[in-house]
């Protein structure tokens, strides 16, 4: 599943990407932090998820403002990354397209 985070600070990236981290395999290092762009242009951070297995359930985390979270893939694995970020943040469903076999959700996460 492709995770997409833009238009927001590196440490509330890394908040989320963290957390997601926590509780699935995920192609990103954990000590690939975000960082912010050389020319300070915005930047979107990306990583993929394989929802298939839990690793663990992330704790509460704090955000500084409130992440646009965009989640691509099957709906049952969509509904799975919701439920573990629900874990660490106040989860609500801003957007969605629906597909014949994947759907694209746009999440807002706040501190809660």
């Amino acid at each position: 599943m492709a995770v997409t985070i833009d238009s927001c600070r590196k440490e509330d990236a890394h908040a989320v990407l963290a957390a997601l981290q926590a509780a699935f395999p995920s192609d990103r290092s954990p000590d690939d932090i975000p960082a912010d762009s050389p020319n300070g242009r915005p930047i979107v951070w990306a990583a993929t998820f394989d929802v298939s297995r839990t690793l663990g359930r992330p704790g509460p985390a704090s955000l500084t403002e409130p992440v646009t979270v965009t989640a691509q893939g099957g709906y049952h694995a969509v509904d799975r990354l919701r439920e573990q970020l629900g874990d660490a943040f106040a989860v609500r469903v801003v957007g969605t397209a629906s597909g014949d076999q994947e759907e694209e959700v746009q999440l807002r996460l706040e501190t809660r």
